[in-house]
């Protein structure tokens, strides 16, 4: 599988008032970040429009405060077309992704909380919920592309919110994932002896597992910036990506 591996941390998060669920068996649905605006609704995708993983008819309501339902959500990484944009030349914690070249992967991690007799419980952990193996890359969109462009791209909610409103063609990226991305069934718990044999930090170093910190905070901490987490290339490289891929084939059904 070879091809650098970039973590993006992806999703709702401790600021946000609601969380993706984690259901006993580790299947899961995804609730991304909302908008930052009020789209149109020929362009934009409400809270109340986002459909289970596993039952299409079925919405995601029951894991939603009733006063986002209607708030256009930022659904980024999306799974149907696999694209994943980003402000890469201005958002420092994805400037790393300036990087990426066409047959890496993007995993995406997020912060889930358990589900129990349909109820949150209030324990969160990180897992991986997929990736998109980079097949095509749009660099600093800044016009409305060629209509075979918009064509690939068009779920995407990067392009949606500039063709919402034109002064968002602001510079943009966006991947297109090939084939091979997927959606997890099931997702990949990030736990601390995993992070200890595939992760290193941008020193090189093991991870810091301080002790006035939790694992989710320490997680949290070294994710919270794109980057790339396992080149093959380098020393040691290939081993720590073995390792990675034989967790995740393992772990996500």
């Amino acid at each position: 599988m070879s091809g650098k591996i970039y973590i993006v941390n992806v999703g709702s998060n401790a600021s946000h008032k609601f969380c993706s669920p984690l259901f006993h068996d580790r299947t899961f649905e995804f609730i991304p970040i909302p908008e930052d605006r009020q789209l149109s609704d020929i362009n934009g995708q409400n809270y109340s429009d986002l459909r289970s993983y596993y039952n299409i008819d079925e919405n995601l309501n029951d894991y939603l405060p009733n006063d986002i339902k209607k708030i256009t959500a930022h659904n980024d990484p999306e799974f149907d077309t696999f694209t994943y944009g980003d402000n890469c030349d201005v958002n420092p914690r994805a400037m790393s992704l300036r990087k990426v070249s066409r047959g890496d992967y993007l995993f995406f991690i997020a912060r889930l909380e358990n589900w129990v007799e349909n109820k949150r419980n209030g324990n969160f952990g990180f897992y991986f919920i997929g990736y998109i193996h980079v097949d095509q890359i749009l660099k600093s969109v800044s016009t409305r592309p060629d209509i075979q462009t918009l064509d690939r791209f068009s779920t995407n909610s990067h392009i949606r919110r500039a063709m919402d409103d034109d002064s968002l063609w602001d510079g943009f990226w966006v991947f297109g994932g090939s084939s091979w991305s997927k959606r997890f069934s099931k997702a990949v718990p990030v736990t601390k002896d995993f992070c200890n044999q595939v992760f290193v930090s941008a020193s090189g170093q093991r991870w810091n597992w301080r002790e006035d910190r939790s694992e989710l905070q320490t997680i949290g901490s070294y994710t919270r910036s794109c980057r790339c987490a396992i080149d093959p290339c380098d020393e040691g490289g290939d081993v720590r990506e073995k390792l990675f891929w034989e967790w995740v084939r393992y772990y996500s059904g």
